[in-house]
């Protein structure tokens, strides 16, 4: 088979005449135009994947608005979870930090704490030494 040089362009696509050598018969072939509209056929992995409106009034329509409801359903649930697990994570690192200044500021007070008894029982014990020993001197 041979490509003849007749071609239509038409958006996205292009249509080549196909003439067979025996038959010397026409067969017109749709083939996918590059994103350009350049003359490169787009591979049939590339090309775009979907598939042509069903009918309304079809048996498959409410089978397909139905699979379609639950697949947006489902992205919207998940995009829901994915919202609420950054919010979490935020709140976590909020809280984490609220940790590390409140176990900073349990420090310095115990600190004050014991060092305030430190000082009380330094004033305190040596003054009931020097009563003992005014008593015994007495």
């Amino acid at each position: 088979m041979s490509k003849r040089a007749q071609q239509n362009s038409t958006p996205g696509r292009r249509i080549i005449h196909i003439q067979a050598h025996a038959s010397n018969l026409q067969h017109p072939q749709l083939v996918p135009t590059g994103p350009g509209g350049e003359d490169k056929a787009v591979p049939p992995s590339k090309q775009s994947k979907k598939s042509s409106p069903l009918d309304r009034n079809s048996d498959e329509h409410p089978q397909h608005r139905e699979r379609n409801n639950m697949a947006v359903k489902s992205k919207q649930k998940a995009q829901d979870a994915l919202q609420r697990v950054n919010q979490l994570k935020e709140e976590n690192e909020w809280l984490e930090a609220k940790i590390k200044l409140l176990t900073k500021e349990l420090s310095v007070l115990k600190d004050w704490f014991l060092e305030g008894t430190h000082n009380l029982a330094d004033k305190v014990q040596p003054s009931s030494t020097e009563n003992t020993t005014s008593d015994n001197a007495g």
